[in-house]
């Protein structure tokens, strides 16, 4: 083979490798035919596409989800202490008198009160919102929080006897104690004060 002829193949041969490299094919210099081979023929491999629809879902408008916690939405909680109805807030049970009376006042976060007394029908009402956030404060006073749990005095002959439930913790009280704390609490029931009457 003369020079010439085989510097036009070698060009040949160039072009041929350049475009088979360019198009991700194999070269077939070696072949003598001077052109790549078509795809799917012998000496080739075919490589599997990558690309396909996405299967990833999109995001639902309008939700955050946090790590750790599919389908919960961020943003402030609601405060534990919002009144809900049927949640007992205080319950106050008196007990002595001349008449030895036992009754109970029950009051709700939302303001409803049930007053029970022996064998009488119960009697029911609702604060308003403001009296019953007064109350709520009085509770939550942490003057209240110090009040003794039991009575430290001398008991009244023929006197009532308190007891307060509020939370996990109970204050029993007679009438001749009652710290600022225990009053402001009773000032703020319904109906004015601890029911006493039989």
């Amino acid at each position: 083979m003369s020079p010439t002829r085989r510097g036009v193949r070698g060009r040949r041969c160039g072009a041929v490798l350049l475009a088979a490299v360019l198009a991700g094919g194999a070269t077939g210099c070696g072949s003598g035919s001077g052109a790549p081979p078509a795809p799917g023929a012998p000496g080739t491999t075919a490589v599997p596409s990558t690309s396909g629809p996405s299967t990833t879902a999109p995001d639902t408008p309008g939700t955050t989800t946090a790590p750790g916690t599919p389908g919960t939405t961020t943003g402030p909680s609601a405060p534990r202490d919002d009144p809900r109805p049927g949640q007992v807030l205080v319950r106050v049970t008196v007990t002595g008198g001349f008449a030895g009376v036992r009754n109970r006042l029950v009051v709700h976060r939302d303001g409803a009160w049930t007053v029970s007394s022996g064998d009488k029908p119960s009697r029911t009402g609702r604060q308003t919102p403001a009296e019953a956030v007064e109350l709520r404060a009085a509770l939550e006073d942490p003057a209240f929080a110090l009040v003794p749990a039991r009575p430290t005095g001398r008991p009244i002959a023929d006197g009532f006897q308190y007891e307060v439930a509020y939370r996990h913790r109970v204050v029993v009280a007679g009438d001749g104690e009652r710290p600022p704390a225990l009053q402001r609490v009773f000032d703020a029931l319904p109906e004015g004060g601890p029911p006493t009457s039989p």
